[in-house]
């Protein structure tokens, strides 16, 4: 799926629409707020909430709406040309772009990065202490020419730099009065911490030009990790961002809005993309119990989109590499779920699972993974135990460490072995078997 051309008509798990309404009208509003940014930890969907905010403003068609992916630009370890090459593209093929182009190359050309740092003033200052400091003070006043001529030199720089911005900016502010600008800056928080700072500087220093309006997607987080970077930890990182930032609010994957629906969203995502990839059969996923075992393990783990993508993905290699249907080739969940098990642990527990290999097997390692601390008297249940509790009756078997919370009392076993038989597992495991299971689909997937 084309992910920018995707729209909350299709999908809209989080229920954010009302969200990009929101920065639509602040966008749209005669209010100062950009830089804006849209913050969020890694794999909260932030790219997918940014094309399709983009595809929703682009129905009014009021503003020039251009998305700039910085980490696929951080190579060219350009910012100015990033921006600038974007905005070009918007523009029509006629006059406009040629006389747009035409104004703003002499700042391009004269120094992309004195234009950048708006720093001249801050090598002034740096040209002169310099040069004092290397003459001695008996010869300090024979050196006081040698520090005219620096400083009448860095103030011509300085003063044709401020020129050339200048007609950058007038050219720009050209473009923005009959159509406004809003440049969206994707995955700033994955660059090198240099890019990333240089373009927040670009973006304070070039582009205040009216009518021009950034909106960064970023982790703050790790953008404050570039300024200490750059600068390092003496510097106070929240304070320099302060100095660039306007606006910000959290693009959370577990809003308060809805507490529920993050979790509910995940889960309808893993069987929107199991359905798509064909990965799981069609009788597991119509199955109430795999749904409510998918939907303990998505809220146990606090699994994101992109981590439900990233273990959907897992199941797919799976599948390829087995050379079968390995997931279908038993038709019971308990089975399919064994399955699930090895493939989570090579995403998210490998360590565990490199001592189950090894054959050191803790049940309450197993059972901390799982989300199951003990399991219930059935009593105390009053209906089926859940999927997991299930799981970690039959796994227990073939643990050699801490199986006590997982052994159910002498007078339920028969009860438990009814659960385990009559549709779950289709008949009790041999002895290792569901260990064997788990490691097999994970040895599957191993390049060794």
């Amino acid at each position: 799926m084309d992910i920018t051309a995707l729209t909350f008509d299709e999908r809209d798990e989080f229920r954010r629409k009302s969200i990009a309404e929101k920065v639509i009208s602040l966008l749209k509003a005669d209010i100062d707020i950009s830089p804006m940014v849209i913050d969020g930890s890694w794999g909260t969907g932030k790219t997918e909430f940014c094309h399709k905010l983009i595809n929703l403003m682009h129905g009014s068609d009021t503003h020039h709406l251009i998305y700039i992916d910085a980490f696929k630009a951080d190579h060219a370890d350009e910012p100015l040309m990033t921006v600038l090459a974007e905005i070009i593209k918007v523009l029509p093929d006629d006059e406009s772009k040629q006389g747009f182009m035409k104004k703003t190359l002499p700042a391009v050309r004269y120094g992309l990065k004195t234009i950048a740092k708006a720093g001249v003033s801050h090598l002034l200052r740096q040209d002169v202490a310099d040069v004092a400091d290397d003459f001695d003070k008996q010869i300090q006043s024979a050196a006081d020419k040698a520090i005219d001529a620096t400083v009448e030199s860095v103030l011509k720089v300085h003063v044709k730099a401020d020129k050339n911005l200048k007609a950058l900016q007038a050219a720009l502010a050209e473009i923005a009065v009959t159509k406004p600008i809003i440049l969206f800056v994707d995955e700033l928080d994955r660059c090198r911490p240099n890019f990333a700072v240089d373009m927040l500087e670009i973006i304070k220093h070039t582009f205040d030009v009216e009518g021009v309006n950034f909106v960064l997607i970023t982790n703050t987080q790790q953008l404050k990790a570039s300024v200490n970077h750059c600068y390092g930890h003496a510097v106070d990182a929240q304070r320099y961002l302060d100095k660039f930032i306007k606006f910000r609010f959290e693009l959370s994957s577990l809003s308060d809005r809805h507490l529920n629906s993050p979790i509910l969203a995940a889960k309808k995502h893993f069987f929107t993309l199991a359905q798509e990839k064909k990965c799981l059969p069609d009788d597991c996923l119509k199955n109430a119990v795999f749904g409510k075992a998918i939907e303990h393990l998505i809220q146990y783990h606090s699994l994101s989109l992109r981590e439900v993508e990233t273990l959907i993905l897992h199941i797919q290699i799976a599948q390829t590499l087995s050379n079968s249907d390995r997931f279908v080739e038993r038709q019971y969940i308990g089975y399919t779920l064994l399955r699930l098990i090895g493939v989570m642990l090579v995403c998210y527990r490998p360590e565990l699972l490199i001592e189950l290999k090894k054959g050191n097997i803790d049940a309450t390692l197993l059972g901390e993974f799982l989300g199951v601390e003990d399991i219930p008297t059935l009593e105390q249940r009053g209906n089926r135990p859940d999927a997991f509790e299930v799981m970690m009756v039959i796994l227990a078997k073939d643990c050699n460490k801490n199986v006590e919370k997982y052994i159910p009392q002498k007078e339920q076993e028969e009860e438990w072995d009814k659960y385990i038989h009559h549709g779950f597992m289709g008949d009790i495991p041999d002895s290792h078997e569901a260990i064997n299971q788990i490691i097999e689909t994970a040895n599957i997937m191993a390049f060794e």
